[in-house]
C-alpha cells in the first residue's frame, strides 16, 4: 500500500501532486472509497460531521472527497465484519484510493484490527491510502495520550504500527493551544522512536518504506533517528 499521511487533507498544490505521483494517473480517473469511521469514536464529531465527510463539503484547504474523483463509495469498517471478506475485499481492490478520516486514532486502529482489513493491507500493494488526522496517526506505532478520546476493550492505544514513525498532527492550528510546537515536544518525549510534528499544509508519503516530506508548512521531525 501507497501512504499519504497528511494533517488536513489534499490542502495544497505540493500535496496535490504527490498523491497525483502515488496514484499514477489524474485525480479525475480515480475510484475512491471514503472511510468515515474514526468519527465515530471521538466526542467531538457528529452524524452530521460524518455526513459533511463523505458528502465533500469541507472547505479549502481541507480537502478530500471534494477533490474531483471519478468516482466515491462509503466504506464503514464497523460493517465488514458482518458482511465478511469476500464481498469487500473486492471494492476495495477495485479501489484507486481511500480517503480515511480524521476523529479518533484508537478507534480507528481497533476497527482496522476487527474488521480484518489491517490483515489485507500486504495484498493491497497499488492502493493510495490517503489519511487526514487520525486517519494517518492510526497506521503509526504509538498514538500518545494526548490523543487518547476512546478507550478499546483491551485498554491499548491500537495503532497499527504500519510506518515506523509517530505524528503529532494540526501543528499551531489557530485556537488550538495544546497543538504548539512545546506541546509536540513534550508528547515527542513519551514516544519511542522518529516522530513528526505537521501542520495542515504538510503530508508525509510512503512507498516501498522510502519516506517523503511534502509541505508548504511547518513541520518539524522531534525525534532525532529518522526510519
Amino acid at each position: 500500500m501507497k501512504l499519504l499521511l497528511t494533517s488536513g487533507g489534499i490542502s495544497n498544490r505540493t500535496i496535490q501532486d504527490a498523491l497525483v505521483a502515488l496514484l499514477g494517473k489524474p485525480i479525475a480517473e480515480c475510484r475512491a472509497l471514503a472511510v468515515p469511521t474514526a468519527k465515530y469514536g471521538h466526542p467531538g464529531c457528529s452524524p452530521e460531521s460524518v455526513r459533511g465527510f463523505i458528502a465533500g463539503e469541507y472547505q479549502p484547504p481541507n480537502v478530500m472527497c471534494e477533490a474531483g474523483w471519478k468516482s466515491i463509495g462509503v466504506l464503514e469498517l464497523t460493517a465488514l465484519p458482518t458482511i465478511g471478506a469476500e464481498r469487500w475485499l473486492p471494492w476495495v481492490r477495485e479501489a484507486d484510493v481511500l480517503l480515511v478520516d480524521g476523529g479518533d486514532a484508537t478507534y480507528l486502529g481497533y476497527w482496522l484490527k476487527e474488521s480484518g482489513f489491517a490483515d489485507q493491507i500486504s495484498s493491497l500493494p497499488d492502493l493510495v491510502w490517503v489519511g487526514m488526522s487520525a486517519g494517518s496517526m492510526a497506521l503509526t506505532p504509538r498514538i500518545g495520550a494526548e490523543f487518547f478520546n476512546w478507550t478499546s476493550p483491551g485498554g491499548g492505544e491500537e495503532a497499527i504500527g504500519l510506518v515506523g514513525f509517530s505524528i503529532f498532527p494540526h501543528l499551531d492550528y489557530p485556537g488550538w493551544p495544546d497543538n504548539s510546537l512545546d506541546s509536540a515536544r513534550r508528547w515527542a518525549e513519551t514516544i519511542p522512536g522518529p516522530a513528526y510534528a505537521i501542520d495542515d499544509q504538510t503530508a508525509i508519503s510512503v512507498v516501498n518504506g522510502k519516506v517523503d516530506v511534502h509541505s508548504e508548512g511547518h513541520w518539524e521531525l522531534l525525534n532525532p533517528a529518522v526510519p
